[in-house]
């Protein structure tokens, strides 16, 4: 990503780039500047050590400079992101923070990009502007983010993984995954507690509860469709499991994007 612009040596504070992909199989690397990753349309994955994340257009991630990061698609993206000199403004801490991201700050990332690589250096609007843009993303960055799963680092538990992901809207069985990463049961629980730290249930039901905030964020569907796309039996159980998981119901997590 990035690969034509002169990142090191660009002499501005900051500025906006807008890239599209058709495909993106990323390599592992790290970048001089801070990085503020947003996908205006599509979904990036992106990888930091032994986590990750899928950013749809209502996340977006903060990255310090240098850190080592993966990021792919698996469907055409849009790329709306800033990269700031390590001057400009506080690195995020810890060194990568994904967070959800509000109307005003989707709009003032792609305002950005009227400043571009090309931008005047000495351009005291610009500057001004993505320090605000900083600030407001650092306020929204405070709040946790719950959106993450394990990056798995075997074949066997990336087949589990990918198998599981396709199929949050079916009655899965772990019998079935196992199958499917060509592993038996017993070899698969150990690879979720080695690699993972967690249980393929709790695996499950993470990855259930980012589908459905990822859902109820974008607008497209209704928590009677959510419940469906994610394999509960009734809207009351998935409601208690998603107050559970996010701290809001999902109709309060919703008013957030609206």
């Amino acid at each position: 990503m990035t690969s034509a612009i002169d990142i090191e040596n660009h002499p501005a504070a900051a500025f906006g780039f807008y890239q599209e992909f058709a495909a993106l199989a990323g390599d592992w690397r790290t970048f001089p500047r801070h990085y503020l990753l947003y996908a205006s349309s599509g979904v990036f994955r992106l990888e930091v050590a032994q986590t990750q994340w899928l950013l749809p257009p209502q996340r977006a991630a903060w990255i310090a400079a240098d850190v080592p990061i993966r990021v792919s698609i698996r469907a055409p993206v849009t790329c709306c992101s800033v990269l700031y000199a390590r001057t400009s403004i506080a690195p995020p801490a810890p060194d990568c923070r994904v967070f959800a991201l509000s109307p005003l700050a989707r709009e003032m990332i792609r305002y950005a990009m009227r400043w571009g690589p090309d931008r005047a250096v000495e351009d005291a609007a610009a500057d001004s502007f993505f320090v605000s843009l900083a600030t407001v993303c650092n306020e929204l960055a405070a709040t946790p983010d719950q959106s993450w799963l394990p990056r798995p680092r075997s074949d066997e538990l990336t087949r589990a993984v990918e198998h599981t992901l396709a199929r949050l809207d079916e009655p899965l069985s772990f019998g079935q995954v196992a199958r499917a990463a060509l592993v038996s049961e017993r070899t698969l629980a150990r690879r979720f507690a080695e690699e993972t730290s967690m249980t393929w249930r709790q695996f499950l039901r993470r990855a259930r509860m980012i589908r459905a905030m990822e859902m109820l964020a974008a607008g497209d569907a209704n928590v009677t469709e959510t419940v469906a796309a994610i394999g509960f039996d009734s809207i009351s159980a998935f409601i208690t499991a998603f107050r559970s998981f996010t701290g809001e119901t999902p109709a309060q997590y919703r008013r957030r994007f609206l």
